[in-house]
């Protein structure tokens, strides 16, 4: 036993308890903690740590079997051994000892030899027992830092993925990063779980991912796309998703979801798939908003940027045709918050309306 055991001791009878302490300081690496009364023990509970407890059964206020019972709803006494001290040889107090978790039972007058025989062998099976529990406690901790590696490269995947498709359209450099915070905003206002919010917002940057599949001719034009450029354009979807679908890798999972959905319209008439109301992923319909919100106050080659009450009057306008009603509500509660997004996060060359 390298570390020790302590093992608390209670007993009204002084003498009996003085007893008890000698023999159980002899076994090596063992030391007590001696109570005279069951309801000290009680009112400093918490601040009571041991490995085994031994306990008289007949004493003032409560008995033994009582103590143990309150003991047992402590969470670090629950899985401690109980030796139970008694001079009755009636089995049904054996029994209810048994049953309130009494493991091992000496009688009184105690015969030394065999206390320290008994003390000694639980004292083996606590210390077996505790070093399990360390180990398992060791293997809980190798897993969980497994797993944190493992989350923070595919965070590093996600943000180096969006990153490299910011490199063909430097006009929306920020573009994306906007985006995410929205969908967070918007997620968060809808009381979703912390997690989806979270996930939702490291995803939502890949929504445009697929525009590394346009040509350049058609995604660096400035100005209004022809007929033909214009549906070209719309494949960034299908090709986003098709980039990202079938990852082992949750985080790229939900970034296809959001790429191949965030064109959809909540009427039926958006793209590709042409998709209506809940039928479209939440974290598609989440996105819509978040990505054209971003697009109506921003400036372009094409375009000046709105004001955000006028970005807001227009999803105010289109909540049950273009966009989720839920999530357009959500958003337009959380103004604040999103004016401050647009502000600390807008491109260099402009600042927000």
């Amino acid at each position: 036993m390298q570390n020790g055991l302590t093992i608390m001791i209670i007993d009204d009878n002084r003498t009996n308890l003085s007893l008890m302490d000698l023999l159980v300081r002899k076994i090596p690496n063992c030391s007590t903690l001696v109570f005279d009364n069951p309801r000290e023990v009680l009112d400093g509970v918490n601040d009571l740590k041991c490995d085994i407890v031994i306990v008289d059964y007949q004493m003032p206020e409560m008995n033994g079997i009582e103590l143990i019972q309150k003991l047992r709803l402590v969470p670090h006494f629950a899985d401690k051994p109980f030796v139970m001290i008694t001079v009755d040889h009636d089995s049904d107090i054996k029994f209810r000892a048994l049953e309130a978790g009494a493991v091992e039972f000496l009688h009184k007058p105690l015969e030394p030899v065999e206390f320290r025989a008994r003390i000694r062998n639980l004292a083996r099976l606590s210390e077996a027992q505790r070093k399990l529990s360390d180990h398992a406690q060791l293997l809980r901790a190798e897993v969980d830092n497994a797993t944190a590696e493992l989350r923070w490269r595919e965070e590093e995947i996600i943000m180096r993925l969006s990153r490299a498709a910011g490199y063909k359209d430097q006009q929306t450099a920020r573009h994306t990063e906007r985006v995410a915070r929205y969908c967070g905003i918007i997620a968060r206002r809808m009381g979703l779980a912390e997690e989806f919010c979270r996930n939702l917002q490291l995803a939502a940057p890949m929504h445009d991912i697929g525009k590394v599949g346009i040509r350049d001719e058609v995604l660096l034009k400035r100005g209004p796309l022809a007929e033909t450029e214009r549906l070209h354009m719309n494949d960034h979807c299908a090709i986003g998703a098709a980039i990202l679908a079938e990852s082992k890798c949750a985080l790229l999972r939900l970034a296809a979801e959001i790429a191949g959905s965030h064109h959809e319209r909540w009427n039926g008439t958006g793209y590709p798939l042409g998709l209506s109301g809940e039928s479209i992923p939440l974290p598609g319909r989440i996105a819509a908003i978040a990505d054209v919100f971003d697009a109506l106050t921003t400036e372009r080659p094409y375009k000046k940027a709105w004001s955000i009450g006028q970005a807001f009057d227009y999803l105010r306008e289109q909540a049950g045709q273009q966009f989720d009603p839920a999530c357009v509500s959500a958003f337009l509660r959380s103004r604040d918050e999103v004016a401050f997004v647009c502000s600390a996060l807008a491109d260099q060359d402009r600042q927000a309306a």
